[in-house]
């Protein structure tokens, strides 16, 4: 990791929404180790005996092994989409994985911010008042780890019926501007378990599809490739919208 001067005040007046990522940091967090283990201990709980995890087309530990800098994407339509990705990635790798979480609900207040601070190591988006911010973190953090896995979801916002959405450019632009190659992930069944609207999930099954790793590319190529992976196990997932390679 880059040596950082932590004492620059651009760093030390940083809203406190931000102090737990690395780098604008300057100690050492025992409170979220705390907390991230006891939420791993839950979800072990939760997704061996409610809902049942499924792990198709590749493994965790290789992957890290051969591509400890990544981007991963998901479909996104469902609040468990997260949690069931974190919850079928090993542990011992979560100190290096970070996950994109839009401000405005993850972070919309006291209970809400703990948990995504301590517990999901979450980046704060903010998708309506500065979305330059969320550039400037997530490369940032790119430019400065290694190794680190950041999860984020494309297409902006949950799907309503679970079809594929077009995606958004700020994939395209983070591993293009930090040269960080694309894991591709496909959640099945998800939508069904927690809806839109749902409080609360219901017991059942999601697939976790690993697909390939892409260079960087621009987001015509990344809709191209994602959406010819995701016919191929969902056909009637792939809507007319998700077909076209645009912003």
């Amino acid at each position: 990791m880059k040596e950082w001067d932590y004492e620059n005040d651009q760093w030390l007046n940083l809203p406190g929404h931000l102090k737990h990522l690395p780098l604008f940091t300057r100690s050492f967090d025992l409170v979220s180790i705390f907390f991230k283990y006891l939420w791993a201990l839950v979800l072990k709980i939760v997704f061996t005996f409610y809902i049942r995890i499924q792990i198709v087309g590749g493994d965790w530990k290789s992957l890290f092994q051969k591509h400890p800098k990544l981007l991963i994407m998901s479909n996104h339509s469902s609040h468990i989409d997260a949690v069931a990705i974190a919850a079928s990635i090993p542990v011992h790798y979560w100190s290096h994985l970070y996950l994109t979480a839009a401000k405005d609900y993850w972070f919309s207040n006291p209970i809400f911010t703990f948990f995504s601070k301590h517990c999901l190591g979450a980046i704060p988006i903010d998708r309506k008042k500065n979305p330059k911010e969320a550039i400037s973190l997530c490369t940032t953090l790119l430019n400065n780890l290694d190794p680190i896995w950041m999860l984020l979801f494309p297409e902006g916002s949950r799907s309503v019926d679970g079809t594929l959405q077009k995606l958004k450019a700020g994939v395209s632009i983070f591993s293009t501007t930090t040269n960080t190659p694309i894991l591709f992930l496909y959640l099945e069944g998800a939508n069904k378990l927690m809806a839109k609207k749902q409080i609360l999930p219901k017991s059942g099954v999601v697939k976790i599809h690993i697909g390939k790793v892409i260079p960087p590319s621009n987001i015509e190529e990344i809709q191209k490739q994602y959406t010819q992976w995701v016919s191929k196990i969902q056909p009637d997932s792939v809507g007319e919208s998700s077909m076209d390679g645009s912003h």
